[in-house]
């Protein structure tokens, strides 16, 4: 795993690059074609199946990216959620903002979940879908307690990096590539037909550090759902992948809480801020959050 200052300086890289209008419409693409489709569709079946719980309320999507849970919970017509969606990209709230009409009364800002510019006690629901990996996790989970309602939920997911998937392609696929392509260097191989492979600034929690932490913040986890459930790993999921499409008609299959659990690449985590919780007893200071940092 990273250290502290290797996570920092990868994580301000990432949110750079997330910044570059181009970058954000690629991974808009991902979305809907490509090695990551199956990833991001099963985490939205696994997002909107326990948001079925949720009817209605006042809900936050923290780190919204383009803005794919705000439109599917628009079209979908499950539950009256009054939507406020953030970002730390003004790409990416510009993409969520593609397609909206005045009348859905979405509030879409530009903001960082380590500030949230929101009174504490603001929101009944509030989802946290693939951006702890690249901030203070601490600090992040502090935020997301303190503007959420007593009595409210969160939904975070995660990257699993105990799954097959991750472990080789995090220990062995990625690095492979960005041997070889220093390898082509030494051959004299142009740099833009090189194999490359950017550090991800990623730093991915095992679910149990992950609801120890959420513990900590004052929230209580109570269910943990694993997806884009695999055997595959890279690079056969790319090759594979483009044929099988039993998963698009059959969602609830990638899904999992039982045995096959430990092959999802990603997880999210269901809390509840109890009721009779006080802000100011899940607060940390900021002497306590400068140590974490």
């Amino acid at each position: 795993m990273f250290g502290r200052a290797n996570r920092s300086t990868h994580g301000r890289h990432v949110r750079l690059h997330y910044q570059d209008p181009r970058f954000a419409a690629d991974y808009a693409q991902a979305y809907r074609s490509g090695p990551s489709e199956r990833y991001f569709a099963s985490r939205l079946y696994a997002v909107a199946e326990t948001l079925r719980s949720f009817p209605s309320g006042d809900l936050l999507d923290v780190g919204c990216g383009p803005g794919m849970m705000v439109h599917y919970l628009l079209g979908n017509g499950d539950g009256e959620f009054r939507i406020t969606a953030c970002d730390q990209s003004a790409a990416m709230v510009d993409l969520a903002a593609r397609g909206l009409r005045d009348d859905d009364q979405v509030r879409l800002h530009v903001a960082d979940i380590g500030d949230l510019p929101f009174p504490r006690d603001s929101f009944d629901i509030v989802l946290a879908m693939g951006v702890l990996e690249y901030v203070d996790a601490d600090r992040a989970l502090h935020e997301i307690a303190r503007v959420t309602k007593p009595g409210g939920f969160v939904v975070i997911s995660m990257l699993n990096p105990l799954s097959p998937y991750r472990l080789f392609e995090w220990g062995v696929f990625w690095p492979s590539r960005r041997l070889l392509g220093r390898i082509e260097g030494l051959f004299g191989v142009p740099e833009e037909r090189r194999h490359r492979a950017d550090k991800s600034g990623i730093h991915a929690l095992p679910a149990f550090r992950l609801v120890g932490r959420m513990r900590e913040s004052g929230l209580r986890p109570h269910d943990v759902v694993y997806y884009d459930i695999t055997a595959l790993v890279p690079p056969l999921d790319r090759l594979i992948r483009p044929w099988l499409y039993r998963w698009r008609y059959a969602p609830e299959r990638t899904v999992s809480r039982r045995s096959r659990r430990w092959l999802g690449t990603g997880y999210l985590v269901v809390a509840q801020l109890p009721a009779e919780a006080r802000h100011s007893s899940v607060q940390l200071d900021e002497e306590s959050l400068a140590e974490r940092a």
